[in-house]
């Protein structure tokens, strides 16, 4: 009887690349492709966590994750532990985060109480430079979860809220009215999109791990582009209620050729807002930020 040979398994453990990112459709969509095994990610496994933009900024300030989501406001204080991606931008091309209110509107120098998503987030930071070039000086700005502001506005806990996400659509729907567009107003002040949000990308990582990681981001972002539809029925997961129709024109809005490549405009509506930010006393840093391309 012959002998028997046997010949183990060899076992190539892969890298761990911890992403964060909304749990919205917008991102949802951006994902799509890592998320559900769409792309060969060669030596590294793709682990998704799936929280609220302002909990991602807080959790960057501790690097824990190798790639995640940031607002770019919080990007002014986290540019020494992570590097912005050139794709995976949510840029506001004349509309953005909105201003909106219950009643007629607010008078001017009243005292104002708005409800605001999170001190990180960069609705925040147009709304301050907003509120400075308005003149309105009497305001205080309540943190409230972004999913909880249309109803605390109807309530009448707050004169007014900043809406970001989906409530950029459905605000009318709510019985709200708009103060402001803050994308348009960016818009109307610089002649730039609005840059809300990027991918960033953890600067103690290996250089090759960082190229491959962007490469891989870039990929999944072009993948559901060009394979809409399934891309979108995973989106509509993510998407709180919303109509396939309305779902698809916000995903439209925030994942974009913009996303694919901030672009040199993309890239200078960067430099700008963090400019403005700093010239007014927002951030307490100057901060020139840094894109690592996919290649």
């Amino acid at each position: 009887m012959g002998s028997l040979f046997y010949f183990p398994f060899i076992v190539v453990s892969k890298q761990t690349i911890r992403v964060g990112h909304s749990p919205d459709s917008d991102d949802a969509f951006m994902f799509y492709a890592l998320a559900k095994d769409k792309l060969d990610t060669g030596p590294y496994e793709f682990v998704h966590e799936l929280v609220d933009i302002e909990t991602l900024n807080r959790r960057a300030f501790h690097g824990e994750l190798e790639l995640t989501a940031v607002s770019v406001h919080a990007y002014a204080y986290l540019n020494d532990v992570y590097a912005l991606c050139n794709c995976g931008a949510s840029m506001g091309d004349q509309y953005g985060p909105i201003l909106v209110e219950l009643a007629s509107p607010h008078p001017k120098n009243a005292p104002m109480r708005i409800a605001i998503p999170g001190e990180l987030t960069t609705a925040f930071l147009v709304l301050k430079l907003y509120l400075a070039k308005e003149g309105r000086t009497n305001v205080e700005l309540i943190k409230v979860p972004f999913d909880q502001i249309t109803e605390a506005v109807q309530s009448g806990q707050y004169d007014a809220g900043l809406i970001i996400h989906e409530g950029q659509l459905t605000y009318k729907q709510e019985g709200l009215k708009l103060i402001a567009d803050l994308g348009v107003w960016w818009t109307e002040q610089t002649g730039l999109p609005l840059p809300l949000g990027a991918n960033a990308i953890r600067r103690d990582l290996p250089g090759q791990t960082i190229s491959d990681v962007v490469r891989l981001l870039h990929r999944s972002i072009k993948f559901a582009l060009e394979n809409r539809e399934s891309a979108l029925d995973y989106a509509l997961e993510y998407g709180r209620g919303l109509e396939r129709s309305d779902a698809d024109k916000f995903v439209g809005m925030y994942v974009n050729d913009w996303t694919l490549d901030f672009g040199d405009v993309g890239r200078q509506a960067v430099k700008e807002l963090l400019q403005q930010a700093y010239e007014h006393g927002i951030v307490p840093k100057r901060v020139v930020p840094e894109f690592i391309f996919p290649t």
